[in-house]
C-alpha cells in the first residue's frame, strides 16, 4: 500500500505492476464499498496485461482503509453521506493528484494514460478524462451511475473536453442511468466526436463487476474486462 499526499491531506493507494516491471499507467477508481480486497484483485487483473495501476481511497477523508472497509454486509446508510461529501470540487483537486502521483511512478512508462472506475469511481474517471485530455487516452465507466444529471456540473456536460476514446457498460434496469441517460450520453458523445461504446448490458445489476457483493455477474465482468483490455491496448500501446 502505498501512501498518497494530496493538497489537504493523504490517501492510502494500491499499486499494482506487471511481471515486466514497467508499463503504461491506469488509474482505477473504487466503489463506494471501499479499497478492499476485490479491488485489489482487478487491479492485478489489468497488471498482468502489462500495465501499472493505481487505485487510491478516493472516500480518504472519510477515514483509512482499514476504517472504511465494512466487517459485513456494507451499510449504505453510512456510505451514501460519504459519497454525497465527496464534491466536484473535492474530487478534481483530487484527480489532480492521483493523475500526478500516477505518472510520478518509476514503473509507469512516458505516454498517456487511462482510468477505470466502477460505480461511482466511473463519474471519477470521466471527470479525469475531461479534466486532463492531453494524458488520458482510454476511459471505461463500469455499472455508474449519475453521468447525465441536471446539475451544472454533470459529468457528461464536460466531454466536450476530453479527447479519450470511452468504454460505458451501463447496468440493466439502473435507476441511477436510465435508458433516457445512456441516450443523452451517447447523443453528446456523438457531438463531441468521440470514439465511445455506450452500451446497456442485459440483465447486469449494479455492481455487476464485484464478486464480493449480490450483484455480481461473471459473463457481464467477463465481458467488460474483455472490452476494456481491447481498449488500453488499442490507445496506450
Amino acid at each position: 500500500m502505498l501512501n498518497l499526499e494530496l493538497s489537504d491531506g493523504a490517501a492510502e493507494a494500491i499499486v499494482a505492476a506487471p511481471e515486466a516491471g514497467s508499463g503504461p499507467g491506469v488509474l482505477m477508481f473504487m466503489d463506494a464499498f471501499g479499497l478492499r480486497p476485490r479491488i485489489e484483485e482487478l487491479a492485478q487483473r489489468v497488471a498482468g496485461w502489462g500495465y501499472v495501476v493505481l487505485a487510491p481511497n478516493v472516500l480518504h477523508r472519510e477515514g483509512t482503509v482499514e476504517e472504511l472497509t465494512p466487517d459485513g454486509p456494507p451499510d449504505w446508510q453510512a456510505i451514501a453521506p460519504r459519497m454525497q461529501r465527496l464534491t466536484t470540487h473535492r474530487a478534481e483537486a483530487d484527480i489532480d493528484s492521483y493523475v500526478a502521483a500516477l505518472e510520478g511512478l518509476p514503473q509507469v512508462a512516458d505516454g498517456p494514460i487511462g482510468v477505470v472506475g466502477f460505480c461511482m469511481g466511473g463519474r471519477l474517471a470521466v471527470r479525469t478524462a475531461n479534466r486532463h485530455p492531453d494524458e488520458v487516452a482510454a476511459c471505461a465507466a463500469l455499472h455508474t451511475g449519475g453521468l447525465v444529471t441536471a446539475d451544472e456540473d454533470s459529468p457528461h456536460l464536460g466531454l466536450g473536453a476530453a479527447r479519450a476514446a470511452f468504454l460505458f457498460g451501463h447496468a440493466d434496469n439502473d435507476g441511477s442511468m436510465t435508458p433516457e441517460q445512456v441516450e443523452t450520453l451517447g447523443g453528446v458523445l456523438d457531438a463531441a466526436g468521440l470514439e465511445a461504446t455506450n452500451v446497456i448490458v442485459p440483465g447486469a445489476a449494479h455492481g455487476y463487476t464485484m464478486s464480493d457483493t449480490p450483484a455480481w455477474n461473471e459473463e457481464a465482468f467477463e465481458w467488460a474486462f474483455a472490452e476494456l483490455h481491447e481498449l488500453l491496448d488499442r490507445t496506450l500501446r
